[in-house]
């Protein structure tokens, strides 16, 4: 058999004009993973409420961020697919679960080149449906349709495996080293709480306060919300942080159902009325900047802040197309290709 690796990131529009943007977020928001709600009703908010209203304005978000060369994800991710490439000999393809570059493509571009054993590989450190459960659903309906014969295998999320907590750890460190801070905030991408309950493997042990996640179970390898919080407790342990000077706070929502809570934007809000002039924020749930990190976090987030009388705002990017996090990949596809273990 020949083996071959998709990288699988969340994707983007083609452009950040309306049009382009509407297309996108049908599909996105289309999802049953992201807003999991019935047909009619999904059909109702987005069809007939979101997607009448919000391209405009999303379009405005994505133009602020827009390279030259194109969508800041999709070229990162290219970047990083690139830099793995170079260090493995068994093809590396690039595709996105939603958008132009889809799974279908990525997956026959690995069988045009002969592959007929396939590693795919979620590029998200934690689980969570709306992210790494959405793409092997995906993945496994395309593979039936299109290439029946073509065996798939999933990386397992990698929140807290010793090397990736190393690569991010450094990173942080050196994206702000003799840079003075006061409070450094761990903000994760949101999710509706229902998601965790939904995760919940043993339908018991979830009930989204902090003994829960801190309370050793098998309900954890698929609880997004125990997945962000060991994340920040490994990450502050490996970069010494002292338990006064960070928190965890969670990004984006949409609705009125109750997502993940403390919500960035409000407790961005609540350190600079208390007085913190200066902050640093990672987005440890994204492995590459994309709309959420590049203008909601740098650029919203620092309006918020200095608005309330904060000072200083720091982002640390993604990992991105980090050397280091390119080799820990890179290891790890080796090892897949060589042995045959993921966990």
């Amino acid at each position: 058999m020949k083996k071959g690796v998709l990288l699988v990131n969340l994707g983007s529009p083609d452009s950040p004009e309306p049009k382009d943007v509407k297309k996108y977020l049908d599909e996105f928001l289309m999802d049953e993973r992201v807003i999991d709600v019935p047909l009619w009703a999904r059909t109702l908010l987005v069809k007939g409420i979101i997607l009448n209203t919000r391209p405009k304005a999303s379009a405005a978000a994505y133009k602020k961020i827009w390279w030259e060369e194109g969508s800041p994800l999709i070229i990162i991710s290219e970047r990083l697919q690139n830099k793995i490439q170079k260090q493995v000999d068994i093809p590396i393809a690039l595709a996105m679960r939603y958008g132009s570059m889809t799974i279908k493509k990525g997956l026959q571009e690995l069988v045009d080149k002969g592959v007929d054993e396939v590693l795919l590989f979620p590029l998200y450190p934690q689980f969570a449906m709306a992210t790494t459960e959405t793409i092997l659903v995906k993945a496994e309906e395309v593979r039936k349709l299109n290439f029946p014969n073509l065996k798939i295998e999933s990386f397992p999320a990698f929140y807290n495996k010793p090397d990736y907590i190393k690569v991010l750890s450094n990173s942080i460190k050196d994206a702000l080293r003799d840079i003075e801070y006061e409070h450094f905030l761990f903000s994760y991408h949101g999710v509706p709480e229902r998601h965790i309950k939904k995760s919940d493997i043993t339908k018991s042990h979830c009930k989204i306060d902090k003994s829960c996640c801190e309370t050793h179970s098998k309900a954890h390898e698929f609880c997004y919300r125990h997945q962000c919080y060991e994340v920040t407790r490994l990450v502050a342990d490996k970069l010494q942080l002292k338990p006064e000077t960070f928190s965890t706070s969670f990004q984006s929502r949409l609705g009125f159902d109750p997502w993940l809570q403390p919500y960035t934007d409000h407790t961005i809000e609540r350190l600079a009325k208390q007085g913190i002039k200066s902050m640093a924020i990672v987005t440890p749930a994204f492995v590459s900047d994309c709309l959420e990190t590049l203008e909601e976090i740098a650029m919203e987030g620092q309006e918020i802040f200095k608005e309330m009388g904060g000072e200083q705002f720091i982002t640390a990017p993604c990992l991105n197309d980090n050397e280091d996090w390119a080799a820990l990949l890179s290891k790890w596809i080796n090892d897949w290709d060589s042995k045959e273990i993921l966990n």
